[in-house]
C-alpha cells in the first residue's frame, strides 16, 4: 500500500494563500456555441477591395481581343472598389463606355455577381458564371448585314 500523505500544517497553508494571486484572465473570453456564427460574421464583413482574378481577366481580355481584331472596340478601362469591380469597354477613348461588366460579390447568392450593362446603364444580362455572360458578345457579332 502507498503511504498516506499528511496534510500541511495550518501555518504553511496560510503562507501559501498569501503568496497566490487570484486568477484573472488577460483577455475577455468569448464562448461561441458553434463556429458557423463566427464564419457568418466574417463573411458579412465587406472585403477591402474587389478586383478581378487572373482567370476572370483572361476571359474578359479574350473577348476584348477578338472584338478589337474585328474593329469594333478600341479601348478598355478597369476599376476596383469596395463594393464592385468594373471592366468598361469603349469604341473610342473619349466616349462613354459601350458596355460595362461589373463584379459585385454581394449579389453572389442572389442574382449572380456578374452584371453586363449597356451604354445607358440598362442591365443586359446577369449571371453566376463569367464565361456564360461573355457569350453575349459571340451572339452579337453574328448578325446579318445588308
Amino acid at each position: 500500500m502507498a503511504p498516506l500523505q499528511s496534510r500541511p500544517h495550518r501555518a504553511t497553508m496560510k503562507s501559501m494563500s498569501k503568496t497566490r494571486k487570484p486568477f484573472m484572465p488577460r483577455k475577455q473570453l468569448v464562448v461561441v456555441g458553434n463556429a458557423f456564427e463566427r464564419e457568418r460574421r466574417a463573411k458579412q464583413a465587406p472585403p477591402k477591395r474587389v478586383m478581378w482574378t487572373r482567370h476572370e481577366l483572361g476571359d474578359l481580355l479574350n473577348v476584348y481581343g477578338r472584338m478589337v481584331a474585328a474593329g469594333l472596340w478600341r479601348d478598355y478601362a478597369i476599376s476596383d472598389g469596395r463594393e464592385a469591380a468594373c471592366f468598361s469597354i469603349f469604341r473610342r477613348a473619349s466616349e462613354v463606355p459601350l458596355f460595362r461588366i461589373d463584379k459585385i460579390p454581394a449579389l453572389h447568392r442572389k442574382q449572380g455577381q456578374y452584371v453586363l450593362r449597356a451604354m445607358d446603364g440598362r442591365v443586359l444580362r446577369r449571371g453566376h458564371d463569367l464565361p456564360a455572360l461573355m457569350r453575349f458578345f459571340d451572339r452579337k457579332s453574328l448578325r446579318l448585314v445588308d
